[in-house]
């Protein structure tokens, strides 16, 4: 009798559905350090190389917004240098042209930059006096 096969199966229990997979959420100190890192680039363009100096000086546990502010910071003086030239160029009047190209170079890349180090991807600007190591 016990292999009768008109005998259904024992019907199901209800459980509970299997949870439900959670949105993948990254700790916290990722996400602040990948918004430092983007701030660094972002001021870099508002405030020149002070705001990424700052950045680069108080990021000592984040590894990754030290970086980026360093590398902001070196891209930073090189725009500042480019000004500096521009700005003597100016009495050939060529310098006025110097500065806005100077200008125009920092704003689309620091853009680069942030958005880049937004997705986690370190950034190295393509040219930039790595005067601080």
């Amino acid at each position: 009798m016990a292999d009768n096969p008109q005998v259904p199966p024992p019907a199901a229990t209800p459980e509970t559905p299997p949870p439900s997979p959670a949105p993948e959420i990254q700790p916290a100190n990722v996400s602040d350090e990948k918004s430092l890192a983007m701030l660094a680039h972002i001021l870099g363009f508002v405030t020149g190389w002070l705001g990424p100096l700052i950045l680069y000086l108080t990021a000592n546990e984040k590894p990754f917004a030290k970086r980026q502010a360093q590398e902001a910071l070196n891209f930073q003086i090189t725009v500042l240098i480019g000004m500096i030239v521009g700005g003597i160029l100016t009495m050939v009047l060529i310098g006025i042209f110097v500065i806005i190209a100077v200008s125009i170079v920092d704003l689309i890349y620091c853009i680069m930059a942030a958005m880049a180090v937004n997705k986690g991807e370190d950034y190295r600007y393509p040219f930039a006096l790595r005067l601080i190591k």
